[in-house]
């Protein structure tokens, strides 16, 4: 990642990164979850350039926390090269914004678009906190709303009763972030997991849908449980994963989060 990110000060941040070979998976292009990790990096330097960022929250007891993000790629960057991230505020409420990305190389390609749903919260109740309270609502100067970003909203993901319980995993070290609960991202890399390398050799990712509903923290015990689309095709393929923590028993655990792919043929 080049740490020189654009310091002039706009409604939209662009910062540029790399997709180092050790980041990229078997098609040698960029990982769904290091792309993600991305998109948070720029939303934090995003934020923090404006004054409304961790440095400021965290002291105060607040938190920014990802509630929905949606992911649509036409491509991924590929091994060695580098690609920028644009982010803006699209708009504000007292509870969440909503923010969008846009992944595009240096030439001004566009791989593809991102839009996101965030809640402020206090980081000892774990409650909402008002966001246009902060700074007197000073987040609202900074909201563009012209700028294009033409992915669908993420929706609500439905599931059935016909899913099926995949893989049982513990949660470990590595999965915890600074807020002290599973990272966003680590439940995308889990679920990528439950599918073959096959699928990502003739596949790409197209969509990524994934929707934040509880949280699970160290020692917490998570349950992949996969719904097939009804009407797979040789040239799409989608389906629908829910995540529970605790009892493996859908009718006794907890919900933590849903999430929707559509993988296309190469």
């Amino acid at each position: 990642m080049n740490n020189n990110h654009d310091k002039t000060i706009g409604k939209v941040g662009k910062y540029r990164f790399a997709a180092e070979p050790f980041h990229c998976d078997c098609t040698h292009r960029l990982f769904m979850g290091h792309l993600g990790n991305h998109l948070l990096n720029a939303a934090d330097f995003h934020s923090k350039d404006r004054g409304f960022g961790m440095d400021y929250l965290n002291p105060r007891n607040m938190t920014w926390v990802l509630s929905r993000l949606a992911i649509e790629m036409n491509d991924m960057p590929p091994q060695y090269s580098d690609f920028d991230v644009e982010t803006w505020v699209e708009s504000a409420m007292r509870y969440f914004t909503n923010r969008n990305f846009r992944i595009a190389a240096p030439d001004g390609k566009t791989y593809g678009y991102g839009k996101s749903i965030w809640a402020l919260i206090d980081t000892d109740n774990r409650q909402p906190q008002d966001i246009l309270a902060i700074k007197d609502g000073e987040i609202k100067q900074w909201i563009e709303c012209q700028k294009e970003c033409p992915i669908e909203r993420g929706s609500r993901v439905k599931m059935g009763d016909n899913a099926r319980l995949t893989r049982t995993i513990d949660t470990y070290y590595n999965d915890i972030d600074v807020n002290g609960h599973v990272n966003s991202i680590k439940y995308i890399e889990h679920v990528l997991d439950l599918f073959p390398i096959e699928i990502y050799n003739d596949y790409i990712l197209k969509r990524l849908d994934i929707a934040y509903v509880a949280e699970s923290r160290f020692g917490d015990q998570l349950s992949f449980w996969i719904e097939d689309a009804e009407q797979q095709t040789e040239q799409t393929k989608e389906y629908s994963i829910r995540i529970t923590k605790g009892e493996k028993d859908a009718q006794n655990s907890v919900e933590v989060c849903r999430c929707r792919l559509c993988f296309v043929k190469r």
